[in-house]
């Protein structure tokens, strides 16, 4: 379960041995944590307008995606009890050709969002640590992952031509 801090934990039901993870949110609140990163911060062209919904009920789970252009879309799934569990940014297009910084303004607001207290030098800072940022990165096969206060970061380039950078809870 991702769950984004921000909630004191709580109970659910009358049973106190079963805790709902604190901060768990739902579609809303994520887009409203995602699109207050992006005004705190400034990071312009990619706030969320509404996310679309996908059934995907053959896997259990229900899923969203925002689509911001052509090369870059976010996808989440939601648990049984339509928080959001984990999130994706997938891109496309050729990784040695510039992008203006639009997947690494994606991946900072979405380290952001899962995490009140870190700043935009804490998000750089988990971009470092994954090794998107050194030198000697492969574009054709790069697969790097960080845990920090309990998510997992993994960004990880196939085919040259196709990034995707994911945020889930650490095992």
């Amino acid at each position: 379960m991702l769950t984004l801090p921000s909630n004191p934990p709580q109970l659910s039901g009358t049973d106190h041995t079963e805790k709902q993870e604190s901060g768990a949110v739902t579609t809303e609140e994520f887009k409203n944590k995602f699109n207050g990163a992006m005004g705190k911060y400034r990071l312009n062209g990619l706030s969320i307008t509404r996310l679309d919904m996908k059934d995907s009920s053959e896997q259990g789970t229900d899923a969203f995606e925002y689509v911001f252009n052509d090369k870059l879309r976010l996808v989440g799934t939601l648990n049984s009890d339509q928080k959001v569990q984990e999130v994706r940014l997938y891109g496309t297009g050729d990784v040695s050709e510039p992008t203006g910084g639009i997947f690494l303004t994606a991946i900072a607001t979405l380290i952001l969002t899962t995490n009140n207290e870190y700043t935009y030098n804490d998000a750089q800072d988990v971009i470092q640590d994954i090794g998107i940022l050194d030198r000697d990165v492969s574009q054709s096969n790069f697969d790097g992952a960080k845990v920090r206060n309990g998510f997992e970061y993994r960004f990880s380039i196939q085919d040259h031509d196709h990034s995707t950078f994911e945020i889930t809870v650490a095992k």
